[in-house]
């Protein structure tokens, strides 16, 4: 019996139950079925229940969930997609994401089925998430060609027009299923096999992750594939992955991988331009691990109404997310969207033309290798990303806080951290991390 069997056997379904209770953010829970007049900060954080749409606490004055009518599987809105809400600037709104993984084509797109055979009862398996699975036929699925993401949206907010920035606060992130999935698929990652079989510079053919010789994509059906996706339980508030006889433990971040206003300007809605996987300057799939509850992301408007949107959701992930996915695990998240006008104060100076995030701790400048994502071609040079994330932090420093533009440069080498977001969608990304107990 290996580790993760292990680990389901020893947790039991009480356990199961409970382990969601031990994830979240903010204090007591709510219990709220439906969302309240008005929301400033939400007053919930430990759901003690799988978060089935309208169940549990919802946080926000708006409440958006995930219909297969109303999803994008695999694209982002673009400039002139119709909203399915309209709301104000400065009002809050709960998201229920469901995650891609556990219902993609190449894990039978049947999650009772996927889930069930890591020990998970349909009643734990998410409605909305099945639905979408069984029911999406907006687009034809291509797995090899679309992007593997749910994104629910496009949100317009009232005000916002094209110049202006988005401020999106993160006000919760709350687990709504008590185990995630980490994948690695071939050809993807940080150590894939390249097109025609080629091996990547600085590794061997024998180094390839998941190995050449379990590559099945030459069969043309997704479930023969031979990558790789680990069932990741929770335990208390940590993920649990098998270690021979023992298990390995490591702390929950839940954050979505995806935040973004639409960017592109496309007719159809699998325009190369609209693929959910390459991060743009509308943000989207920016997988940057900073972005949890507390957070601030601002977003250039590209579109009237913003037309904001958000999936990807993950439990946990480190700086690079190497293997391809973050621990993903369905998430309920409450915003604040709030325009800022430009030449006013509220945002970055740097933001009204580039993604920027901040934390309660620290400002974080974003450098992409190629921030138009699918158009014109696609680039992931870590080189240009960091050159992006170095010149967009020393502007911050120069014109907001008011460093000299030398000074600041040496201040970058000597105090700053530069971390790589992530190197697997495409579109790589690093973003720096200034301490604000500096100033």
């Amino acid at each position: 019996m290996d580790g993760v069997q292990k680990l389901k056997d020893a947790l039991g379904r009480r356990t199961f139950l409970r382990a969601i209770a031990a994830v979240g953010a903010g204090s007591a829970a709510a219990g709220a079925a439906s969302a309240p007049a008005s929301a400033t900060r939400p007053a919930t954080g430990r759901p003690g229940q799988i978060l089935q749409p309208g169940k549990g606490p919802i946080d926000g004055r708006h409440y958006v969930r995930s219909h297969p009518d109303e999803v994008r599987w695999g694209y982002v809105p673009s400039t002139t997609s119709e909203p399915i809400l309209r709301m104000r600037s400065g009002e809050t709104v709960t998201v229920d994401t469901v995650s891609h993984e556990g219902i993609l084509e190449d894990q039978g797109r049947d999650p009772v089925a996927w889930f069930g055979k890591h020990g998970v009862q349909r009643s734990d398996v998410l409605s909305d998430a099945i639905a979408i699975a069984r029911s999406y036929d907006r687009t034809t699925r291509n797995f090899d060609v679309d992007g593997p993401h749910v994104v629910t949206g496009p949100i317009h907010v009232s005000g916002a027009e094209p110049g202006d920035v988005l401020k999106v606060e993160i006000l919760s992130a709350l687990p709504r299923v008590p185990y995630g999935v980490i994948s690695s698929r071939h050809g993807k990652g940080a150590l894939p096999r390249l097109a025609g079989g080629a091996v990547p510079a600085g590794i061997t053919e024998a180094e390839i992750m998941p190995p050449v010789g379990a590559d099945g994509r030459a069969t043309g059906d997704p479930r023969r594939y031979g990558n790789v996706s680990v069932f990741t339980p929770i335990r208390g508030a940590k993920g649990v992955l098998p270690r021979g006889s023992k298990s390995v433990a490591f702390p929950l971040n839940p954050f979505m991988g995806m935040m973004g206003v639409a960017f592109a300007n496309a007719a159809g809605l699998t325009d190369a331009s609209l693929n959910s996987i390459p991060p743009t300057l509308g943000g989207g799939n920016i997988d940057i691990n900073l972005l949890g509850r507390g957070a601030t992301f601002y977003l250039p408007v590209f579109a009237e109404g913003a037309l904001f949107y958000a999936g990807d959701p993950h439990m946990a992930m480190g700086n690079g997310e190497v293997a391809l996915t973050a621990m993903e695990g369905s998430l309920r998240a409450t915003y604040r969207l709030t325009v800022v006008k430009r030449g006013r104060k509220g945002a970055p100076s740097v933001a009204f033309g580039y993604p920027f995030a901040e934390t309660p701790d620290a400002w974080v400048p974003i450098g992409l290798s190629d921030p138009d994502g699918s158009q014109n071609g696609q680039g992931g040079d870590l080189d240009i990303a960091m050159r992006r994330a170095v010149v967009n932090a020393l502007d911050f420093l120069e014109h907001d806080l008011g460093m000299h533009r030398a000074v600041a440069y040496a201040y970058l080498s000597a105090a700053a951290d530069f971390e790589v977001s992530q190197v697997v969608d495409r579109t790589v990304g690093v973003h720096a991390v200034i301490p604000k107990s500096h100033f």
